[in-house]
């Protein structure tokens, strides 16, 4: 084997090299990447231009030397950790296969060369953190050893565990083993182990390594839930359930709409009966993309990835977030991933220069463990990165902080709050109804075992055992074995393989599917097998493996990602084959199923061909791999905590005050991040793929963060009105006052949540989220009262079921003071989060926006709050005690549940009358909060009369009721149908103070706050400060993270009162028939003549549901069309097709540039580029590229006529991925109208833009101006207010030049967009539009267009 180093392009831009020097304290770091290609062996210089390869291997900006005289520079060099493939590898030697370089490149891996310049000598050792990922890369003065990189390795040997040695005890020997491999066994499976081994009757042999590496992952906390199976006896008391027990209990008690609870990686749920949804995929033949009228069920689930976070947080998050959507599309005989939700809790930001004085600054951590702030910094970024990549929405979550000194009643303190992190991912996705419960009787003996996706590699080992314990009770070795890295693109291959499969009905060749997490193959293949009721027999060295060298308990255990377990029958292997070709998803064939169901001599066996020593490292019983060692037993004291009383005047924590309490607590209460704006978690996340997203996190015209809920169509139908919403709970600091009440109140709050959209109590399902530290005094007792008061009491109540969760039950960390050496413990409060989901009749819903006076018909409208808590206003867990320090001893409570049954009753009646303007619940930060955010969402006043809930103006009363979290919410109606909306709750016969009037909402021009009780103004300030504050926290995260003068313009935007924010402002009618024939457009589907588009996608392509829909409904036959179906020569472009249309997504993980790669499997393939030449050519044809399609065409300029001059797209301005409704102005050419414009010149609409690289690169900066004065610059990013060509963050999401967001060839003929007019069919439209416009909205104007030009 030989090898190529060829140095790259610079890695930092300018802004992140002066942050980077800042944190090392240093002159300056530059940075450039550099390129490690091995090739075959033998001469391969004749078999490829190594200069192709190169330029391939050429893309961003030009790395620059710079000398700084009379300073010290010294290089570090940072690459992949030995045994691992980067995704970026992974993804550039996919691009240099299909280009052509299969046969010569090997591998292509990456690294990084910094070049750090000092007056004084640089110390590496402090600043390992900030050059390298030490979970995935290694960090050393030399160039690394190619050899080690990239050689083949002799596979390492399996290990004798040998429990026969003479005079050693066979359970000490296993307890060595355990402490040492890190295998969390308890002394009850270490008997059950040594007594299967060399008890009588048992095998009579040692164990290899492999085999207890497994029994643990099978057997961890993780996977069987121990402490949730237990036995329980509490304050001497045996009780009568197990914790698991009680939460079956809900489905047991309300199993109606359930179809599979428990059984599977995620709850199957009824959708809404009169859906008259569709499934919508190609036929696997014709590849046709075609509607199938069918109902949709739907899958739920939710799980935490807490321990990987901790120790690197961007892998640990994108882990998670992977995992996570793994077992959604793993359900019954496989399923989709539809929309995500997310959650964060970590202790105390202590943002540089933003310290707030709440915050604990003298805890320290575990040296290998991350920091709150850097956990918020790279946690999202990761999770929301693999969310993206892959093509999943993440349309709704939380983030809460919290660290603090809590008092015993022995007088001692202990700490509480999340050094141990929750990182929560969940969501939803559809199955079909044929497929959506898992089979074991048709899985017969023969059947194939395959593992889809990527290889295995010495990554993630041990994670279900890790997670199971402590932090920081292992060796930090051990927990970063543990963490995995993901390849969201890898997934999306293995997605696109489940969905084909999934489109072959009742050919589907999927009998049986498991996701690959926790464990490896390890868990993975032994649950498939043992649920199939047989055994198996396979060959370790069939497993794809990225390093020969890798024992057989690394291949086996290995927790390496994107990998899915599936059980094949003989008769469709081909077909699966073909699939996974098609999709270039890599697949292993590792054994088969064999012996009898439910054969007790059912076996696991696993040869190894390559070991001439150990040829079966795997030879065990089915039943002693699944036996039942002892059931756990809990005996455990339950404690109350001594927390004193909050003093809601303030003065015990403000001695040196005697005003200005009310002020102080405002600015205090919402820069708390569980309060403030979670803006710069949101907008880094794609919300838009799929076209199904109809209510995401930021609402109104003016984008503010605030929405109560989720939701999503049900699927892609014109007309489509059902859907799904989801919605979150948490309220884990009222768990130290009572666990009990910290339940209830999250689902109560989950509860109050999803009334925004139209639900009905009954159809609501929840997914629950335990993590507690159960081996922590008193935390095991507590878990099990707030299990027992949802399981056995609230939920029943309610009538609605749990039908999935997850517990972590190791949520502390310990560690010894590096100085002191005193022994320090952070222990985080029992924490219970709740998502729940439900179907909706409708997908019309409420949000937060307020609605002014002055809009068409509104006129004047009142504030009323429904008070649940009928005039409670406990302040214990309350955001106001958090910041002065407290907890309080009061907690909030559902008190009342027949209550809460009636208002849902009253809700529901809401919904069908139609007089809700704006909703809100009451919650983090209490009604102040609420009323603001308000106001935030519609950039309008409030005038809040407080005399109903205050009784004086005296500060204990107003601070009460302004900021106490009980239950409520807060409606805005006209004034004129206030009888109304009392009408609706008189059937609930509701408590005579449930219902108050607080206010009412002022005149746009009137953007205050104004608060008075009685005549007496008590408090105000203008919205826009107000909004400064909330916001204030989000951004100073973005300045850390982002580019800081993006963030500072964002910020200093929130002060213009006169925005206007998004508007339609149209040149056309959607509703206009421009069609050449008489057909009206909704019934476009049934015409005769439906020409040809090819949607073309390539591996990582995530947008081609919603592409093809968009075309189908303007009347085109969508046929899916990959680029190995065109490279492979099984479809060709001459084929009849009018038109191409070039996809959204990741394409090769825009590796080598956005797009970039792409274009280079055509450029660099001469048939195909000459098809594509041709096709560009043929004056009857039409071409669109969105976002990573426009990417790709814009590489693609030299064989498009026209194209010259055009730009490619280079990362945006902020270096972030920016997820945003932006306005657009379009400007067609007189000369030569764009194909997709007909008419719609000078229109200014939003449009949905959901990118990293967007901005518009020009080689010469006086080549925008041309391009526009050529005409071809079709589509502009404009101004809210003026409408006029912008490039201000963040109406111009990416910094493009002269606002540049689509370009089209001279003729018009194509068109290049990075905005997404196929994703904006749901976008925010102003009230009565939809009314208005019906079915017909307007980006479907562009595709129409195209359906024009074709018949003309």
């Amino acid at each position: 084997m030989s090898y190529i180093t060829c140095l790259g392009s610079s890695a930092l831009s300018d802004f992140r090299r002066r942050a980077l020097a800042s944190q090392l304290h240093v002159n300056d770091v530059r940075a450039r990447w550099v390129h490690f290609v091995a090739l075959h062996g033998g001469d391969v210089t004749k078999d490829y231009n190594q200069n192709d390869l190169i330029e391939m291997l050429t893309y961003g900006d030009e790395y620059l030397e710079e000398d700084e005289d009379g300073v010290d520079t010294t290089t570090w060099f940072v690459h992949p950790r030995k045994g691992t493939i980067s995704p970026w590898s992974s993804k550039a030697t996919s691009i240099a296969e299909v280009c052509g370089f299969g046969s010569v490149v090997k591998r292509i891996e990456r690294g990084t060369i910094f070049k750090i310049s000092s007056d004084v000598e640089f110390d590496v050792s402090k600043a390992k953190k900030e050059l390298h990922d030490t979970m995935t890369q290694d960090l050393s003065p030399n160039m690394p050893d190619l050899e080690t990189m990239f050689g083949e390795h002799t596979p390492a040997p399996a290990k004798v565990i040998d429990l026969f040695v003479e005079g050693r005890d066979p359970h000490g020997t296993l307890r060595e083993v355990n402490r040492t491999m890190g295998l969390a066994l308890d002394d009850s499976e270490i008997e059950y182990l040594v007594s299967k081994f060399t008890g009588d009757g048992g095998l009579g042999r040692s164990p290899f390594d492999v085999e207890l590496y497994m029994f643990a992952q099978i057997n961890s906390e993780h996977c069987r839930h121990k402490q949730f199976n237990a036995s329980w006896t509490i304050d001497g008391v045996k009780k009568d359930f197990s914790l698991f027990s009680m939460i079956r209990n809900t489905n047991q008690k309300s199993p109606t709409y359930v179809v599979s609870a428990y059984s599977d990686n995620a709850a199957v749920l009824e959708a809404q009966e009169d859906q008259n949804a569709t499934f919508f995929a190609p036929l696997n033949e014709s590849k046709e993309w075609t509607q199938i009228n069918e109902r949709v069920y739907y899958v739920i689930k939710a799980e935490t990835h807490n321990h990987p976070s901790a120790i690197s947080p961007f892998a640990g998050a994108a882990t998670g977030a992977g995992g996570e959507i793994r077992d959604e599309g793993a359900v019954g005989r496989g399923s989709r991933p539809k929309a995500g939700l997310t959650g964060y809790n970590v202790s105390n930001l202590l943002i540089p220069g933003f310290q707030q004085p709440w915050e604990l600054e003298d805890v320290s951590r575990p040296g290998h463990i991350a920091s709150g702030l850097d956990i918020m910094l790279e946690g999202p970024i990761g999770g929301a990165s693999f969310n993206n990549e892959f093509g999943r929405p993440c349309i709704t979550g939380y983030f809460r902080t919290f660290l603090a000194q809590i008092p015993l009643i022995d007088g001692s303190e202990e700490l509480r709050g999340y050094h141990k992190p929750v990182m929560l991912a969940g969501g939803l996705g559809t199955v079909r109804p044929l497929h959506a419960l898992k089979d074991a009787s048709i899985v017969q003996p023969g059947s194939f075992i395959i593992v889809l996706g990527g290889p295995a590699m010495l990554i993630g080992l041990g994670g279900g055992a890790a997670s199971s314990q402590t932090s920081a009770e292992g060796s930090a070795d051990l927990d970063f074995a543990s963490v995995q890295r993901g390849n969201a693109e890898v997934q999306r291959r293995a997605q696109e393989v489940i969905n084909s499969c999934v489109a072959m009905g009742s050919e589907n060749p999927i009998l049986f599917i498991h996701d690959i997490g926790a464990g490896g193959l390890s868990n993975g293949i032994p649950e498939l097998v043992h649920d199939s009721r047989l055994g198996a027999k396979m060959e370790l060295r069939e497993v794809d493996n990225a390093d020969r060298g890798l024992s057989p308990l690394e291949i086996w255990c290995c927790e390496a990602q994107e990998r899915y377990v599936i059980a094949i029958s003989p008769a469709s292997i081909n077909a699966f084959k073909a699939i996974a070709l098609r999709e270039r998803c890599s697949y292993s064939v590792v054994g088969k199923t064999d012996g009898k169901k439910g054969g007790r001599d059912n076996r696991l066996l696993l040869t190894d061909r390559e070991s001439s020593e150990h040829k079966e490292p795997i030879n065990l019983p089915m039943e002693t791999l699944f036996g039942k060692p002892p059931k756990l037993s809990r005996v455990v004291e339950s404690r109350k905590l001594s927390l004193p009383s909050f003093d809601s005047s303030l003065a015990t924590y403000l001695p040196k005050m005697e005003s200005g309490f009310l002020e102080v607590a405002i600015q205090r209460v919402l820069t708390l991040p569980s309060v403030g704006s979670k803006s710069f978690l949101i907008t880094i996340g794609d919300r838009s793929v799929s076209g199904l997203v109809v209510r995401d996190q930021m609402v109104g015209p003016f984008q503010v963060p605030v929405a109560d809920v989720g939701i999503t169509a049900t699927s892609l139908k014109l007309g489509m009105i059902t859907g799904e919403a989801m919605a979150m709970g948490e309220r884990p600091i009222l768990a130290l006052i009572s666990p009990a009440a910290s339940a209830r109140m999250a689902v109560a709050e989950s509860l109050m949540n999803i009334a925004a959209a139209d639900v009905l109590l009954e159809r609501v399902s929840l997914s629950a989220n335990w993590m507690a530290a159960a081996r922590h005094p008193g935390e095991a007792a507590a878990l099990y009262d707030a299990v027992e008061a949802i399981g056995m009491q609230l939920c029943p109540e309610l009538g609605i079921s749990v039908p999935v969760g997850k517990d972590s039950t190791s949520m502390s960390m310990s560690w010894k003071d590096k100085h002191s050496q005193e022994e320090i413990k952070v222990t985080a409060p029992l924490s219970l989060v709740i998502s729940a989901f439900s179907p909706v009749k409708n997908t019309r819903h409420w949000t937060p926006t307020l609605r002014r006076p002055e809009e068409q018909g509104i006129g004047e409208t009142i504030l009323l709050l429904v008070d649940l808590a009928e005039s409670r206003q406990c302040l214990g867990g309350s955001a106001l005690a958090q910041v002065f320090g407290q907890v309080g001893n009061e907690a909030p409570d559902v008190r009342n549940v027949q209550l809460l049954k009636d208002y849902f009753d009253a809700i529901e009646q809401l919904h069908e009358a139609g007089v809700v303007l704006a909703y809100h619940d009451r919650s983090d930060g209490g009604l102040f909060t609420t009323i603001v955010e308000m106001m935030f969402a519609g950039h309008c006043g409030v005038n809040l009369m407080v005399d109903a809930i205050c009784r004086t103006t005296d500060t204990t009363h107003v601070l009460s009721s302004l900021f106490n979290e009980e239950l409520g919410a807060v409606f805005q109606v006209r004034k004129r149908d206030e009888i109304h909306f009392h009408r609706c709750f008189a059937t609930c016969g509701p408590p005579s103070n449930l219902i108050k009037k607080i206010g009412r909402v002022a005149p746009a021009s009137q953007q205050d706050l104004t608060i008075y009780h009685g005549s007496q103004l008590v408090y105000r300030q203008s919205r826009t400060l107000l909004q400064q504050t909330w916001s204030a926290t989000s951004h100073r995260m973005q300045r850390l993270r982002d580019n800081p003068a993006c963030a500072d313009e964002e910020f200093n935007k929130i002060l213009d009162s006169s925005s206007a924010g998004l508007s339609y402002n149209l040149t056309f009618n959607p509703k206009d028939n421009i069609l050449p024939f008489t057909s009206k457009l909704p019934n476009i589907f049934s015409l005769n003549s439906k020409p040809r588009v090819a949607i073309l996608r390539e591996q990582g392509t995530n947008g081609q549901s919603e592409m093809a829909f968009a075309f189908m409904t303007a009347g085109f036959t969508a046929i899916d069309v990959h680029m190995t179906d065109l490279i492979s020569g099984k479809i060709a472009l001459s084929n009849n097709f009018v038109g191409l249309a070039a996809c959204g997504g990741f394409s090769y993980g825009d590796v080598l540039g956005a797009g970039r790669g792409w274009a280079s499997t055509v450029l660099l393939n001469p048939k195909v580029r000459e098809e594509f030449r041709a096709f560009f050519e043929r004056k009857n044809t039409f071409t669109l590229g969105v976002c990573n399609g426009c990417q790709f065409l814009s590489r693609l300029q030299s064989i498009i006529p026209g194209a010259e001059g055009w730009p490619t797209f280079e990362t945006n301005i902020s270096e972030q991925y920016e997820a945003r409704a932006c306005m657009v102005k379009i400007t067609d050419s007189d000369t030569a109208p764009n194909v997709f414009l007909h008419g719609m010149h000078n229109s200014a609409l939003p449009i949905v833009v959901a990118h990293r690289e967007g901005r518009s690169s020009f080689k010469a900066p006086s080549s925008a101006q041309k391009l526009v004065a050529s005409g071809r610059v079709a589509i502009r990013y404009v101004d809210n207010n003026t409408l006029g060509p912008t490039e201000k963050y963040p109406e111009n999401p990416n910094g493009s030049p002269l606002g540049i967001a689509g370009i089209s060839s001279s003729d018009g003929r194509v068109l290049a967009i990075m905005p997404h007019p196929e994703r904006s069919f749901a976008s925010w439209v102003p009230d009565g539009k939809k009314e208005e416009w019906g079915d017909v909205l307007p980006w479907q104007r562009l595709f129409y267009s195209a359906r024009r030009w074709v018949s003309i």
